[in-house]
């Protein structure tokens, strides 16, 4: 709001590409701020770790694969997911829709520099997937890895009339209408890749292709008259934003993460062991803040789900008990911020219990929550391998969890 303020002091005219250029510059300072601690956290050694083994695994898998593998309808349905999903950045904040309102007809060029934005970051992400679809596609249907470049060209620009139609659909205030918009592109999207990586005659890809200029053109002409909807792009961008903050709170403190509940009813039932005395404190409120607010319930399952379909399709029995380690260390880690996150609310000083009532209900929801993960990790190696790995896995994860709680936990927190 710097630039808008000195607008109304000087009353010098309006320059979008002056206000693009500022909330840019405060957007990479604010996320390279941020990035700075999410690549130094141990993490990242982790995430390696993981890429390294799924990349080995990836490599013997196809391998595997022969000509009557649906590589084309499983990259058709992967990369339309991507293509659909087209949300211009904008930088939009709250106080916006008060200032930059009545300046909506002079923002043109800043809105194109955003689309311009989007179109790159976005295209990025379509270039990695490709990159990791390829071997398995070139595998299945013999062709060459030079089609690379010719796909990534037509995914690109498909993206921009993606991009292009999102924008204008942004418009219209009806969410039926944006839900119907990104159904009907995912099956347009995914009917013309399917046609592109089976082989299919170009005047038969070039149907859906036209369907999607079409449909710029219809929603061009549906937003001619309208205005910009404030409060949805603004709420979508405090969305955006609000999942970065909540990626980088598992390393620092980020003060302008907001904090969301959800009430999760269902999941009242494992609060009713918990006796209501001045002893339980904090079990109360700390079990309250894992199942209800932010994301800590959704981190724990994602984890445990994705840590068992991966212990689940490994067959080296160690490698299941290194890659179980690893997911509870992940799941206990990326729960740390659970000990802060009433740290600026008073009103907790004034309870009449110690700071070691505290660590006590702290370290015993974490180690219930990494023993349970534990067991889900062993019914799963138990069903795959022998009792002996499964056994093995179970203790060294009690062990594990044990370590992470009493020692490494303790010197994280601060108290």
């Amino acid at each position: 709001m710097i630039y808008i303020f000195s607008l109304q002091r000087k009353k010098i005219m309006f320059n979008a590409q002056e206000l693009w250029k500022e909330r840019f510059g405060l957007f990479v300072k604010e996320t390279s701020r941020y990035l700075r601690y999410i690549f130094n956290g141990h993490l990242v050694i982790v995430f390696l770790f993981l890429l390294g083994t799924a990349g080995f695994y990836y490599q013997e898998w196809i391998k595997t694969l022969g000509p009557e593998f649906p590589a084309a309808i499983i990259m058709a349905v992967l990369l339309a997911l991507v293509l659909t999903y087209s949300p211009t950045l904008t930088f939009l904040s709250e106080a916006d829709k008060i200032f930059l309102l009545p300046l909506e007809t002079k923002l043109g060029d800043y809105f194109k520099r955003g689309m311009i934005l989007s179109l790159v970051l976005q295209s990025y992400l379509l270039l990695i997937i490709l990159a990791l679809v390829m071997p398995m596609y070139v595998k299945v249907t013999g062709t060459s890895f030079s089609i690379f470049i010719p796909y990534l060209i037509l995914l690109v620009v498909m993206k921009g009339l993606n991009l292009l139609i999102r924008w204008k659909v942004e418009y219209d205030i009806d969410s039926s209408t944006h839900k119907i918009d990104s159904t009907v592109r995912f099956f347009v999207n995914g009917v013309m890749l399917y046609l592109l990586f089976s082989g299919a005659n170009l005047i038969l890809i070039a149907v859906p292709t036209l369907v999607l200029v079409l449909l710029t053109i219809f929603y061009h002409r549906q937003a001619k008259d309208k205005g910009l909807k404030w409060e949805h792009l603004i709420e979508q961008e405090e969305k955006r934003m609000g999942a970065f903050y909540r990626i980088a709170n598992l390393f620092t403190d980020v003060p302008k993460l907001k904090d969301q509940v959800k009430r999760r009813k269902w999941l009242d039932m494992f609060l009713g062991n918990v006796s209501f005395s001045q002893k339980n404190t904090f079990s109360h409120i700390y079990l309250r803040t894992f199942f209800r607010s932010g994301d800590y319930w959704g981190l724990f399952l994602r984890l445990t789900i994705i840590g068992a379909i991966a212990i689940y399709f490994l067959t080296y029995g160690p490698g299941q008990t290194i890659l179980a380690l690893l997911f509870l260390y992940l799941t206990g880690f990326q729960l740390l911020p659970l000990w802060n996150h009433h740290q600026h609310k008073l009103w907790l000083d004034l309870y009449p219990v110690g700071i070691t009532a505290k660590e006590k209900a702290f370290t015993k929801l974490l180690t219930m929550i990494m023993v349970i993960q534990t067991g889900v990790f062993g019914l799963v190696i138990l069903v795959k391998q022998d009792p002996l790995t499964a056994g093995s896995t179970v203790i060294l994860g009690l062990v594990f969890t044990l370590a992470f709680v009493h020692l490494y936990s303790k010197k994280r927190r601060q108290v």
